[in-house]
């Protein structure tokens, strides 16, 4: 019962963690004014959403924009970064240490420089401007969470199980989907949850590489606060961050719950 009641109190105060921040914008959201030292708009409207969710302001549209960009960025970083992933995790090779290094240097070089020097490369290549390049330019941080990722989870993975389905008949495509995917599946989903978040939250990248003509959710997000329109910038903010809200509602049970995962070898 103890157990029980600390893992509710921790489970309340991680959801109050959560949930506190985002309340000044729900109120910010309504208000029409709120000067200080009142602890309460001096009046409340729902202009700000009227206005936020209309044709001419363009959110929606950019909040579906968004989400396609991310949603394709998450899906090519899962393809490049699922065998990547299981090669760093199972297997010892020349140059691994290397591999890891380059993967994890987007993250540690100044963020304007990897920005600049990928517009001078996509400019090149005509990517500027463009939903593909936009896409492409995200991989460039987003690859290596999803493939770091993996790889942790493949460090723990038994290809024994495989070898076991492929001598039981079992072809290439059954022993991927009915043995590694299901034994990988909260990994997966949380590499996939880091991708889409990332991606979803790109400014600079998405500014630099799409020239303005790619208009995402971040982008439209700065333009309102530059504005100083605080109830339209506040349901925007809202509608920016209910994604990655919906995201961790959804998965948290499948990711930290106890899946089939097999791991620790056959006769663990």
């Amino acid at each position: 019962m103890r157990g029980r009641g600390s893992r509710g109190l921790a489970g309340l105060a991680l959801g109050l963690f959560m949930v506190l921040p985002v309340l000044p914008l729900v109120i910010w959201s309504f208000a029409h004014g709120w000067r200080f030292p009142s602890l309460w708009p001096e009046d409340v409207s729902l202009d700000g959403w009227a206005i936020a969710l209309s044709d001419r302001a363009g959110v929606l549209q950019s909040f579906g924009l968004t989400a396609l960009i991310a949603a394709a960025t998450t899906l090519i970083a899962l393809l490049i970064g699922l065998p990547a992933g299981r090669a760093l995790g199972l297997y010892r090779f020349r140059g691994k240490g290397l591999v890891a290094l380059l993967l994890v240097a987007p993250a540690v070089l100044p963020g304007i420089a990897v920005v600049f020097g990928l517009h001078g490369i996509f400019l090149r290549l005509g990517l500027t401007g463009t939903i593909a390049g936009v896409i492409l330019a995200h991989l460039v941080p987003v690859l290596p969470y999803v493939t770091l990722v993996l790889a942790a989870v493949f460090s723990r993975f038994d290809p024994a199980f495989e070898d076991q389905a492929r001598s039981l008949g079992a072809t290439p495509l059954q022993c991927l989907t009915r043995v590694t995917l299901p034994a990988i599946w909260p990994g997966l989903l949380t590499a996939a949850l880091f991708a889409f978040l990332v991606s979803w939250s790109q400014y600079l990248l998405t500014l630099a590489i799409g020239g303005g003509r790619v208009q995402t959710l971040p982008l439209l997000l700065f333009s309102s606060a530059s504005a100083g329109r605080n109830d339209v910038t506040a349901a925007i903010a809202l509608l920016y961050i209910l994604p990655g809200l919906l995201v961790l509602i959804i998965t948290a049970r499948q990711i930290t719950g106890r899946g089939a995962a097999l791991t620790g070898g056959i006769g663990s």
